[in-house]
């Protein structure tokens, strides 16, 4: 029922008419864009046991075209995570291990001479691929990081005044440990606002547990899945992704959630534009998820902590007190009004 009011709220002729069912109109691009949707969680489901919201989070990611940091203890896999997801898109796969001593060049690539033929050939980097898994980049030098920006918001890198565009899809799969500290150097502002949300595996319970063990007795689970789709339907995902419905009473819902950010003394630094955008297009790839051509303020909701909890710093005090970003949007929410609430308790007059 909440489901139908709401549609009935957001669509473009904002009818309200009581006891008459709305059926949204789906069209062939929306239902391929929901079936590999599908496909993928499925496929990756079979090998990631007991995370299937994580799961889900990362294959929005996905089809929203952004990137993922992943931050976790270690064994619970990420790792695992991010060679599924390449994997069953079809999508190129390479690994970077960030270490203090890696340098930029190790990155994006490096020029190097070639004596029979007197010129110089470019080599390209590991971040020439679809799907990057950049682990441990928090263990890098922010001389090294920096070398991802470019790479993470242009979907390109510039080598020596050469500007070569990164093939498509292109996916940034970050992870840290949030244990470990020595040695490591924090994530700038910068690159932190570039990823579209943060995910945390955490531990599985003991029946899940039990079920890996199970699952890994004789071969690990990854080597019995397969591509179930490619690239090129990836990418038409992402543009299907595009044409999802958004209300402009939703827009406002999210641009009051993320403006609050901005203007709280906990809060040293609130979230930029890039999240307003972020929440707005992974709103629309969950919609699709969920079989929808349109969005709904549960949507929103439901993505907020994951999409905007990273960009969020607290304050000196606030950290004293143990405030976590997750909990000052779960407030946000609970005091921005949600659209249609008025149409809504006249329909169940």
């Amino acid at each position: 029922m909440l489901e139908t009011l709401n549609m009935r709220s957001f669509r473009n002729d904002r009818i309200f008419k009581k006891g008459q069912a709305v059926t949204a109109k789906l069209d062939y691009s929306y239902n391929q864009a929901t079936q590999t949707a599908n496909l993928i969680t499925d496929n990756i489901n079979q090998v990631i046991v007991g995370k299937q919201t994580s799961v889900e989070l990362a294959t929005i990611a996905l089809m929203s075209g952004g990137h993922i940091l992943v931050e976790d203890v270690p064994g619970v896999g990420k790792t695992v995570l991010a060679r599924s997801l390449a994997i069953s898109s079809g999508c190129t796969f390479k690994r970077i291990q960030f270490t203090p001593d890696l340098l930029p060049t190790d990155v994006s690539g490096v020029s190097i001479y070639n004596q029979k033929s007197g010129d110089f050939e470019f080599r390209e980097g590991p971040i020439v691929s679809q799907i990057v898994l950049a682990d441990e980049i928090n263990r890098a030098t922010p001389k090294t990081q920096s070398a991802m920006l470019e790479a993470m918001e242009e979907n390109q890198v510039t080598m020596e005044g050469i500007t070569r565009e990164l093939p498509k899809p292109f996916m940034v799969i970050a992870t840290q440990n949030p244990i470990e500290y020595e040695g490591t150097f924090p994530l700038p502002e910068a690159q932190l606002d570039r990823f579209l949300l943060k995910v945390s595996l955490g531990y599985p319970n003991e029946m899940d547990e039990i079920a890996i063990l199970n699952n890994q007795s004789l071969i690990h689970p990854i080597d019995g899945i397969s591509s179930v789709v490619t690239p090129e339907m990836v990418t038409a995902m992402q543009e299907a992704v595009k044409s999802v419905y958004v209300d402009d009473l939703i827009k406002e819902y999210i641009v009051k959630i993320v403006s609050q950010t901005r203007n709280v003394q906990e809060l040293s630094l609130g979230s930029s534009p890039r999240g307003s955008i972020a929440l707005h297009r992974a709103s629309q790839a969950l919609a699709i998820v969920r079989e929808r051509d349109y969005v709904l303020p549960d949507d929103v909701k439901h993505l907020a902590p994951s999409i905007l909890a990273h960009r969020l710093i607290p304050s000196p005090s606030a950290r004293m007190n143990g405030m976590e970003p997750e909990q000052v949007i779960q407030d946000f929410m609970k005091s921005t009004p949600i659209p249609g609430e008025r149409a809504q308790s006249w329909f169940r007059r």
